[in-house]
């Protein structure tokens, strides 16, 4: 499969441009371009320092890293984040400190979110009187069983 470019800025000098950790990896790792300190339970607005422009007809989600969540609890109040193509400011990460007791610290450099690009069917609302029918119907949370 080719590339889809992803045309990054970086809007501060210690910026450091999304990469991957390996080939084939689906997700661009972001990377923290500020300090920033989460004590237990806090949230807080960490920013990359970078800007993306997503092709169209593209979004950007933006996930948390399985290791941070882990290793110290730490995951993304709005997961996934949603960058929509025409967005063109910072990407700011945010973060949320799950760890009942423990203060996360992050620094300048480390990896805090990847982004993901996925294609994007434009929906246009059809108001209708009634939905057709499903096998599943208006089954909602556990109606799948366990």
């Amino acid at each position: 499969m080719r590339a889809v470019e992803l045309r990054v800025a970086k809007l501060k000098d210690e910026a450091v441009l999304p990469s991957r950790a390996h080939e084939g990896d689906a997700g661009l790792d972001l990377y923290a371009c500020e300090a920033a300190h989460l004590g237990p339970g806090e949230r807080w607005s960490v920013g990359t320092g970078v800007g993306v422009e997503i092709p169209g007809g593209q979004a950007g989600l933006v996930l948390p890293r399985s290791g941070l969540a882990r290793d110290h609890g730490i995951a993304l109040v709005n997961s996934p984040g949603l960058i929509d193509s025409g967005y063109r400011g910072e990407l700011r990460i945010l973060l949320l400190n799950t760890d009942p007791a423990e203060t996360f610290r992050v620094e300048p450099g480390d990896r805090i979110a990847q982004l993901v690009l996925v294609p994007v069917a434009p929906a246009e609302p059809l108001e209708v009187e009634a939905l057709g029918d499903s096998a599943r119907a208006t089954g909602g949370f556990g109606s799948s069983g366990r």
